[in-house]
């Protein structure tokens, strides 16, 4: 190439350059010795790494700005026929770290609430997390808002409906965080609903569940649950249900398990057990998984100031939930209890199971009181799968009953 057709040095965008080719390399050598500390152990807390991460994307994006730019202007400064080579003398940059938390938010036909718990999560205080939107097959406009005002989210579309659970569960492989987080599409976090999960977890490194003080959205003032619990009857029941929020489950304590619509997971525990059991579709999954946690020696941690609020039965009917709560109870039973509790409980069991018979027979002619018949009916009939599962599940649990009996209510 002749002299004439070399474009022409320009000492400031030389400097520039220089410039930013070494600030590539110190983003590149701080995110090598991040991720270092952060495999080893030598750098678990989130909170720090957040504000770190934060400026490093800014970093970032500062650099991939200056780059694109000097590469156009020398492109354009070019003759014809001149084809730049400048970007290959910029390192490649890494992708930006995966976020602590990725918050999974299963919807079907939520169009109404979903633009709510959206801007909720956008002025969330904590910020190192992704969102994930797993739409079920809505027939509403759900997608179309997605795509349309929230680019920022990461949708997954289910071809077809296949439920709360399995939504969860696809939710789940996509994410990309260490903390799994799951927030029904029908509610709205505080700020600083996602700080406080993230706090939790930090102190409480026990913890497989962290779980919210869940509200009536309508009424702000009352619980809908402050953690799940399970009788000795196995019957799981939401803890303060319907009582005025006056401070009295302001404690950071265990509870038996988390409310599946604003609880976070620990990723590994999650992997470790298989996720949410499919099976089971809607309702009681997150008591399931709660209890299959608690076999192997996790615990559940209710975290008070982690207040959500929540819409009842948005996206699905009470006679829904009657049959699946009917039959998911008896199968939660069946795949989780220890023998020796079995036996040990065994009169408050059919005697929770035959109270529940009888309430549905005396309102027989209410639609979800059929329902929860038909359930109860339907989970005696699954009960050869359940107990297949449970041959897998109760010879690796880690704690004795004992233990597992200081966690059940009366």
């Amino acid at each position: 190439m002749s002299d004439e057709l070399k474009p022409q040095p320009d000492p400031a965008k030389s400097a520039q350059r220089k410039s930013v080719e070494t600030r590539a390399a110190q983003i590149q050598q701080a995110k090598e010795k991040l991720s270092a500390a952060d495999s080893d152990g030598r750098n678990r807390n989130p909170i720090t790494l957040d504000a770190t991460y934060s400026g490093l994307r800014e970093d970032n994006r500062v650099v991939m700005r200056n780059t694109i730019a000097l590469n156009l202007e020398n492109f354009r400064a070019a003759p014809e026929g001149f084809t730049a080579r400048s970007a290959r003398t910029f390192p490649p940059l890494r992708a930006v770290t995966a976020p602590f938390a990725s918050v999974i938010v299963p919807n079907y036909n939520g169009v109404r609430h979903l633009p709510v718990v959206l801007d909720a999560l956008r002025g969330q205080s904590f910020t190192d997390f992704e969102v994930i939107v797993v739409d079920d097959a809505s027939t509403d406009d759900s997608v179309t808002l997605l795509t349309s005002h929230y680019p920022d989210v990461r949708l997954i579309e289910n071809r077809t409906n296949v439920g709360f659970v399995r939504s969860c569960n696809t939710g789940a492989a996509a994410a990309r965080g260490r903390m799994l987080v799951l927030l029904n599409s029908d509610t709205e976090p505080e700020p600083t609903w996602l700080a406080e999960l993230v706090k939790a977890f930090v102190t409480h490194p026990q913890a497989a569940t962290v779980t919210s003080k869940l509200l009536l959205f309508d009424r702000r003032d009352t619980l809908h649950t402050a953690g799940d619990l399970l009788g000795v009857d196995g019957i799981p029941r939401n803890r303060g249900v319907w009582e005025v929020d006056q401070g009295q489950y302001d404690a950071a304590i265990q509870v038996f398990s988390g409310c599946g619509g604003a609880t976070a997971y620990r990723r590994e525990v999650w992997q470790a057990l298989g996720g949410f059991d499919e099976d089971f579709w809607m309702y009681l999954e997150d008591v399931d998984f709660g209890f299959r946690a608690r076999l192997a020696g996790w615990d559940a941690v209710f975290a008070p100031n982690a207040r959500v609020y929540h819409h009842l039965s948005a996206s699905s009917g009470d006679v829904l939930a009657s049959y699946y709560v009917g039959r998911n109870t008896i199968w939660l039973i069946a795949k989780n209890m220890p023998r020796g509790l079995l036996l040990h409980n065994a009169g408050a069991i059919i005697q929770g199971q035959l109270t529940v018979t009888l309430a549905a027979l005396r309102n027989w002619r209410g639609e979800a009181a059929r329902a929860r018949l038909r359930g109860q009916l339907a989970g005696l009939l699954g009960l050869p799968q359940q107990l297949q599962k449970r041959r897998a599940i109760q010879p690796r649990r880690q704690i004795e009953d004992a233990e597992l009996a200081q966690r059940l209510s009366a």
